[in-house]
């Protein structure tokens, strides 16, 4: 019986693991067209490139240093 409550309780906070981790936002520019945006994933260098040095921790943050950023402006 032990050993099933055990098992279930790591399967469990394998499962929410995902659920618990942090999320990043950076700013991403197309090199197709060089239009910007906001992505939860980290350019990769080709398709987009990255703008700025840093990730953020919400999205609001990110689309403001967008608004902001000399390379999104046209």
């Amino acid at each position: 019986m032990y050993k099933k409550l055990l098992s279930a309780a790591i399967m469990m906070m394998f499962a929410a693991a995902p659920a618990l981790a942090a999320t990043e936002y950076f700013v991403a520019q197309k090199a197709s067209d060089k239009t910007c945006s906001v992505a939860t994933t980290k350019p990769d260098g080709k398709a987009t490139m990255m703008v700025g040095k840093s990730s953020y921790k919400t999205e609001a943050e990110a689309t403001a240093a967008m608004k902001t950023a000399a390379e999104c402006k046209k």
